[in-house]
């Protein structure tokens, strides 16, 4: 199986056993979501990722999960709201709750984000508890208070969630919590860190230099879940090591029926920048409380390894679910099936317009299709900053793909890529091309008469940066 496949660790799966058992099933890449949990549980259990890797002798990611700016009602010791279609509700803030305007029997909901309320106009959208319930601003009393209409009946209990479709929210991504999260999540160990909520490329920037202040800089995957992402896509992947398709508020912020193309669109320009994309909420649902999927659930997860994901994620199914490890070997089984009928396509290799391309994606492409045509058992590839691995995996080659670097941080991201397997190089060999001939020779899984693509870079001595500069067809 070549796509990886992200399992979020919780109370269901926080022991060693289960933890192994998601290994086994096939999952790489462990996320521990920062929303939940507390400093004890994430120092439990990253040591014992750690166990399962050397046990299991594979190279397993841990990718921390910001909380992010999650907006939700405040409670204000009114309980759950009963909320009629078309029944009119005030919306404003703790100061509002007491003032002369609202009665003590009104319908309330309060907000403790004073500059979001001040913001909302008439006509404006907000949406709760993931977007089950949604209303429209009718009135704007004053800075503090405005008075919305219920699209629909439903219930509203303190502290949900809420969102603003289509409305730029003037509050950074970046949290103090957030701050605070990261220097325990670096401290422990992790290897790549999620930014939630991200709306523009200087969210990135922010992180990245809140990293630089800790002293160690980690891959950055952005989380799309805003509208004003969308506006900003490009700028976004050029500064982030990765993407988070993440469906769930995407599909509240966003008309939701235009959810599927949004996730094309982000899959194809990721597959086009060789960022590493994950797709990601809602995979495998039906799979916390049931043995089997939905064929529906079935067809979303093969739709996105269809399009050019390198990452599906399973979030509550691992978390809380009844079934986790089910729920890794069936995402495993839908992979493989679909890579398998991936590979039939002609139009796997498009031609590529070498007057704009760059010599580093030239040279992934024609290895791609030097392995084709050759019918290449693998592709071994020496990089030292996991950038050619990126761009071959980006083509998502049918072969195996094998990435030695020599830098634990860069094969521990390694795992975000399609196909990739992470190889630790022999510290005896200085070549780097050597070092993939050494590995491909000692490797059992080559036989004799096996024919391999090699990429390799080294430089001559004092020349500085090492870049990728040799394709090489290499037969065991």
């Amino acid at each position: 199986m070549r796509t990886r496949i992200i399992a979020t660790l919780g109370p269901m799966t926080s022991s060693k056993e289960a933890i192994f058992e998601l290994v086994q099933a096939g999952a790489n890449i462990f996320r521990l979501n920062f929303s939940h949990g507390d400093a004890s549980f994430f120092s439990e259990i990253i040591p014992k990722i750690r166990e399962v890797e050397k046990e299991s002798g594979q190279i397993l990611t841990i990718m921390q999960d910001l909380s992010g700016p999650k907006i939700r009602t405040a409670d204000i010791g009114r309980g759950t709201l009963e909320i009629a279609k078309d029944e009119v509700v005030y919306f404003g803030t703790k100061k509002a709750a007491s003032s002369s305007d609202i009665l003590p029997t009104d319908l309330y909901i309060c907000l403790d984000f004073p500059d979001l309320v001040s913001s909302l106009q008439v006509g404006d959208s907000l949406a709760l508890s993931d977007g089950m319930l949604e209303f429209s601003v009718t009135q704007k009393i004053n800075d503090d208070l405005v008075k919305i209409r219920a699209e629909g009946a439903g219930i509203v209990p303190p502290r949900k969630g809420v969102a603003f479709p289509g409305k730029t929210t003037p509050i950074a991504a970046f949290t103090i919590k957030d701050a605070e999260d990261l220097r325990l999540g670096m401290k422990l160990g992790v290897d790549a860190v999620a930014m939630s909520y991200v709306q523009t490329a200087a969210d990135i920037e922010l992180l990245r230099e809140e990293m630089r202040k800790i002293g160690k800089i980690l891959p950055i995957i952005a989380k799309l879940e805003r509208q004003n992402a969308m506006d900003n896509l490009e700028a976004i992947i050029m500064v982030s090591d990765a993407i988070m398709v993440a469906r769930g508020d995407l599909g509240v912020e966003c008309d939701m029926a235009m959810l599927p193309a949004l996730q094309k669109r982000i899959i194809k320009e990721c597959n086009a920048h060789a960022k590493p994309v994950i797709v990601a909420t809602q995979m495998l649902l039906s799979m916390v409380s049931s043995s089997l999927p939905t064929r529906a659930e079935v067809s979303d997860v093969a739709n996105a390894i269809l399009d050019g994901a390198d990452c599906v994620m399973l979030s509550e199914e691992t978390a809380i679910g009844q079934y986790p490890a089910k729920a890794v070997g069936f995402m495993r089984k839908i992979a493989t099936n679909a890579e398998s009928f991936r590979t039939e396509r002609k139009d796997l290799y498009t031609t590529l317009a070498i007057a704009d391309v760059p010599i580093s994606k030239l040279l992934a492409h024609t290895a791609c299709l030097l392995a084709e045509k050759l019918d290449c058992q693998a592709i071994v590839i020496h990089s030292i900053s996991g950038a050619t691995t990126r761009n071959i995996a980006a083509f998502h080659p049918r072969q195996s793909l094998y990435s030695l670097s020599p830098d634990s941080n860069v094969r521990n991201f390694m795992g975000f890529s399609y196909g990739v397997t992470p190889i630790t190089p022999s510290s005896d060999i200085q070549n780097h091309q050597e070092r993939a001939e050494e590995f491909i020779r000692k490797n059992n899984t080559f036989k004799k008469g096996d024919k391999v693509i090699i990429l390799a870079g080294q430089s001559e001595e004092n020349s500085g940066k090492i870049l990728t500069n040799l394709v090489k067809i290499f037969e065991k």
